[in-house]
């Protein structure tokens, strides 16, 4: 999770790409760069453990992005519900619902 939202952060679609499970995983992934990635809260988490084979991750990631208005940046909040799952040994998001 912590290393999805760093590639978000920073832009790396090619990390994104590989760590989303290729079923649910869209045919093209672009990044808008005017959004600035300003923070990242893990709210709570369920299984994904060594043992198991899916997990839940619900965070909070805050974002900034350029409003047209007032010339100011808006800030928002990403709360969301992810699912990922162990797929050759490696952890991959399958989807997410959004709170």
């Amino acid at each position: 999770m912590r290393s999805r939202y760093t590639a978000f952060a920073t832009g790396d679609v090619d990390h994104l790409v590989r760590t989303w499970h290729p079923r649910t995983r869209p045919e093209v992934l672009e990044l808008d760069p005017s959004t600035t990635w300003t923070g990242l809260t893990v709210v709570r988490t369920e299984r994904g453990a060594a043992a198991d084979d899916e997990g839940v991750v619900e965070f909070l990631a805050g974002f900034e992005e350029p409003s047209a208005a007032n010339g100011r940046a808006a800030t928002g909040r990403l709360h969301e519900l992810s699912r990922f799952a162990r797929r050759a040994g490696r952890w991959v998001y399958l989807d997410g619902d959004q709170r």
